[in-house]
């Protein structure tokens, strides 16, 4: 990332305070009731048994919203909760030159692309074995009576009791096939989650999930099961026509009830034109004017080295437009 060096400041310091006008800026305006703040909204509870609709370092959202977040998560990794909107800039900036300097792997002082494809797929990689060791944690606190596979019975207890369900009362309701009383959003959820915990079931399908099968359940971005599952459920929600794949005119439709005021029509107008560019420049493989599943499934592929050096180069590009707009001030 080349770059003037001013006077009585670093090459790679300058590249820092770039980096962090990046994470900053890449926040980038979408509809307000988005998933992800439903997500960091929830009690942490709640959190630890239900699989997240806001998926760390994939680039869409279970309900295909474009993830506003995504190159910050793939830059700082595990890091990204020292960035808080209110942190000190100092700290953040000494924070970024460690990040900086792990990146310049041959240590010129630039980041190119090659090296960020590299730290991407390496920060890939670091979040799929958190997920790994979160969701034996979580394997294990559902599974009562340690027979190392949990029934869809098992977790439904769990998850009502997140809820605020009494326990006892529940696990005997379920057993002798009694009704549940739960609100019509909770009931629509574990219909929901009872999906993908068929899709997550290995054949043949038993209804109980070993280790591995809960792990896709809870991060279906590293299941290629899951993530094929994960498509069609976008597609669905997205598809107007019933064609099974999507449309520019779809895939950048405004949910219903987004745009309260003129401020929200601004950001939802930035949001449009992000998914947009999404569309065009980067799903839409063969520029047909269209996206199937096939091309949706290898855009969403966390692993995928093309699609990381496809990021890097825009996180470059962005850099790039951040330094120059800084120096026009």
């Amino acid at each position: 990332m080349a770059s003037r060096p001013a006077p009585g400041c670093g090459l790679a310091p300058r590249c820092l305070w770039l980096l962090g006008l990046v994470l900053l800026m890449d926040t980038s305006a979408r509809p307000a009731n988005h998933s992800s703040a439903r997500d960091r909204g929830g009690h942490r509870e709640d959190n630890e048994i239900l699989p997240p609709d806001h998926l760390n370092g994939v680039k869409l959202e279970m309900d295909g919203h474009l993830n506003k977040d995504f190159h910050q998560e793939v830059f700082l990794g595990k890091d990204t909760d020292g960035f808080e909107e209110d942190a000190e800039p100092r700290k953040s900036r000494r924070k970024l030159m460690v990040i900086f300097s792990k990146v310049d792997v041959n240590g010129d002082r630039r980041i190119s692309a090659k090296e960020m494809q590299r730290w991407i797929v390496e920060k890939t990689a670091e979040h799929f074995q958190e997920a790994v060791e979160e969701s034996r944690a979580h394997f294990h606190a559902v599974d009562p009576d340690g027979d190392g596979r949990v029934s869809w019975d098992e977790y439904k207890v769990k998850f009502l009791v997140s809820k605020g369900h009494d326990e006892r009362e529940v696990a005997e309701k379920i057993k002798s096939n009694q009704e549940l009383k739960v609100d019509e959003e909770t009931q629509e959820v574990l219909e929901n989650l009872k999906d993908r915990w068929y899709q997550a079931d290995n054949p043949p399908p038993d209804l109980l999930l070993g280790e591995e099968e809960f792990l896709s359940f809870l991060h279906p971005e590293h299941s290629r099961g899951m993530l094929r599952f994960m498509v069609k459920e976008i597609v669905r929600d997205l598809d107007q026509d019933g064609d099974k794949q999507l449309s520019l005119s779809e895939f950048i439709s405004l949910p219903v009830g987004t745009v309260e005021n003129q401020r929200g029509q601004d950001m939802d107008d930035s949001w449009v034109r992000d998914r947009r560019k999404e569309f065009e420049e980067l799903i839409d493989a063969n520029h047909d004017g269209i996206v199937t599943m096939a091309e949706l499934e290898e855009y969403m592929d966390p692993m995928n080295e093309y699609n990381a050096l496809n990021e890097a180069k825009q996180m470059i590009a962005i850099a790039d437009y951040a330094r120059s707009v800084h120096e026009e001030f």
